[in-house]
């Protein structure tokens, strides 16, 4: 069984931000993550994630990213251009007040485990799970097709914990030699990382709600995504 709900959180800036929790039932202590949203909200299929990792023994805490402009967005796959100013919106100084008050309300609860807490994030998500390993003390993160990275690898000496990419080998706007700045700049920081590049997936092959659905690749990515949780946080 899961609990699974909407809370309210109170940021540090004075707005308040819904986040998507779901935590297992009949355990005394677990491990947790923060789980980010691709462009287009905390979508069903964000909650199905959220659902499917919190099966998997974590607490999982997705907060609405998009907060300061539009409450609850859940805007479809198919309408980037409704999704884009709000993306467009979001800061990194909005972004460090956010995941600080998530990471806070994990915390301070008492069946998470404190040193035990990791992120995932997808597409814009995955940008912000990188980020969050910086400027958090995360144990792990797990970012798939995180665009935009590249432009943040003055961040990688701030690496907390262990990081895993993903990335599609067909995507069009996270090319190779944008991968490569990022593999270059963790190497050069001497922080832990792994990094599979699937050939034959594109950006967005974890979600099956996207016409870029891979099923092969996203359930060996998730097969991948769970191993290297459960060897760092459990």
């Amino acid at each position: 069984m899961i609990n699974h709900d909407f809370i309210n959180l109170n940021c540090s800036d004075g707005t308040s931000m819904y986040a998507y929790i779901a935590f297992p039932e009949n355990e005394k202590q677990f491990p947790a993550l923060l789980l980010f949203q691709e462009a287009f909200g905390v979508t069903k299929h964000i909650r199905s994630v959220a659902e499917r990792l919190c099966k998997e023994g974590y607490a999982v805490i997705a907060p609405d990213l998009y907060h300061r402009t539009v409450k609850r967005a859940e805007i479809p796959y198919t309408d980037f251009p409704t999704a884009d100013p709000h993306r467009k919106a979001i800061t990194l100084d909005g972004l460090k007040t956010d995941l600080a008050a998530c990471y806070d309300w994990l915390i301070s609860q008492s069946g998470v485990q404190k040193d035990k807490i990791g992120s995932v994030g997808f597409c814009m998500g995955g940008r912000v799970a990188y980020y969050s390993n910086a400027i958090l003390p995360l144990a792990a993160s797990v970012s798939y097709y995180g665009g935009g990275i590249d432009l943040l690898t003055d961040l990688c000496p701030q690496l907390h914990g262990p990081q895993l990419f993903f990335w599609g080998g067909l995507d069009k706007n996270i090319t190779d030699d944008k991968i490569s700045v990022v593999i270059n700049a963790i190497k050069n920081a001497g922080k832990e990382f792994t990094s599979v590049t699937i050939s034959n997936a594109d950006h967005g092959f974890n979600c099956d709600e996207r016409d870029s659905y891979h099923p092969l690749a996203a359930k060996e990515a998730w097969a991948h995504t769970i191993a290297f949780l459960d060897n760092r946080l459990k």
